[in-house]
């Protein structure tokens, strides 16, 4: 049985250019061809803005093009942002110490989706009270 999981763009950066970074869980849920893998526009535009600043490297990233190539030969789909989304994100409270905007986005989509986030931020947990499923990469 499929199961449906969005990723944080750590994970899709790690599955992508050091997958060592991940957990022997999160890598045989990624490598299970029966799971549903998403991963947010958000996330997208965050590694499209790395990638123009040059904090991310990947030997076949010439382009923008290439990143999206890369999304899908991992066999991810792209979950867009949606009104629902937002008003799940205007409505989640600001947690300690934890004010990243993109995060909180990729929360609040896989809260209002009710889709198991992975993810290695360790602010991530403190969103479980609040619907979030997730599944802690120990990386």
């Amino acid at each position: 049985m499929s199961e449906r999981y969005l990723l944080d763009t750590n994970i899709f950066l790690f599955r992508i250019i050091n997958a060592e970074m991940l957990d022997k869980n999160v890598f045989g849920i990624l490598d299970d061809y029966e799971n549903l893998l998403y991963v947010s526009s958000e996330s997208v535009k965050e590694v499209l803005h790395l990638w123009q600043c040059g904090k991310v490297r990947f030997a076949r990233w010439k382009t923008a093009a290439d990143i999206f190539a890369s999304i899908d030969d991992l066999r991810l789909t792209v979950k867009y942002v949606q009104p629902e989304h937002l008003l799940t994100f205007g409505a989640l409270p600001l947690v300690k110490d934890h004010h990243d905007p993109s995060d909180r986005l990729i929360i609040a989509q896989g809260i209002t989706e009710k889709m198991t986030t992975i993810s290695s931020d360790n602010k991530f947990p403190l969103y479980r009270r609040y619907g979030l499923k997730l599944i802690y990469n120990q990386r």
